[in-house]
């Protein structure tokens, strides 16, 4: 979508409105001078770090949503005493050989980096002894691995994806570890929309009350909420240079600690 928006921009074609996508995307697209900064009075409800701060009290995006990462298990087949309640659970002996990591996408790399984060790169280097197998498939998929009982579980997998699996009957539940990675999703207005009230306005719907609503009946959690648990946002505050470096050397520990 942001290699799309930089090639139609320079060829003058502007046909997008609103964008709603993940934080590390909008700063791409805010580096290549693709967004315009705004005013939604709903911003008053969100707290600072949620918004991406311009001039003149407008922001560049505010988060609409939130999507976290922790450890989901298979509840009929690991039993009680070893389900984690941190990253040091994860080096339980009934938990050899029985957990997986997807490669690629957000979880699996953020899991990893919050690891560091907590623990220092030497703990996730510990995690080779327990044999993880890497998958590559997405997180929602790797959630089926874990219902079908090819994996027990696995600590790079989103609370809203185990949740839609458990609606639909699969044996999982979701716990959160000492830091949960927080993939968010933000709204933003392009630089020059075809149609700006109406950018403006969906813009404004997201972070309402009742977009807010909308996207909580898909399990995605609220930037103006509290949770039960300590939120980490990887790319927060970094630029994208350093955000693509520590993203890479993730991935690379991640392939070194498991096996396929």
């Amino acid at each position: 979508m942001t290699v799309r928006m930089m090639e139609e921009a320079k060829a003058k074609r502007y046909i997008v409105d609103t964008v709603e996508t993940t934080e590390g995307n909008l700063a791409f697209m805010r580096e290549a001078f693709l967004l315009r900064p705004y005013h939604s009075p709903h911003f008053a409800s969100y707290p600072e770090d949620a918004k991406e701060k311009s001039e003149r009290g407008l922001y560049f995006w505010g988060i609409a949503r939130e999507s976290y990462i922790g450890f989901a298990y298979n509840k009929n087949l690991l039993p009680a005493a070893a389900v984690p309640k941190n990253f040091d659970g994860l080096l339980h002996p009934d938990l050899k050989g029985k957990m997986g990591m997807p490669l690629g996408g957000a979880s699996g790399s953020r899991a990893i980096g919050a690891m560091i984060k907590a623990k220092g790169e030497e703990f996730v280097k510990k995690l080779k002894e327990q044999q993880i197998k890497l998958y590559s498939l997405d997180a929602p998929a790797l959630v089926n691995v874990i219902a079908s009982g090819e994996v027990v579980a696995s600590p790079a997998i989103f609370q809203s994806h185990t949740w839609l699996a458990a609606s639909k009957g699969a044996p999982v539940e979701w716990v959160p570890m000492e830091l949960v990675p927080n993939n968010v999703g933000s709204a933003a207005i392009a630089l020059r929309p075809p149609n700006p009230h109406g950018a403006v306005l969906m813009a404004d719907f997201l972070l309402s009350p009742e977009g807010q609503k909308v996207l909580e009946k898909f399990r995605y959690g609220s930037a103006t909420k509290e949770q039960p648990f300590k939120r980490w946002r990887p790319e927060h505050g970094l630029t994208t240079e350093k955000y693509e470096k520590d993203v890479g050397h993730w991935e690379k520990l991640l392939k070194q600690i498991g096996h396929k």
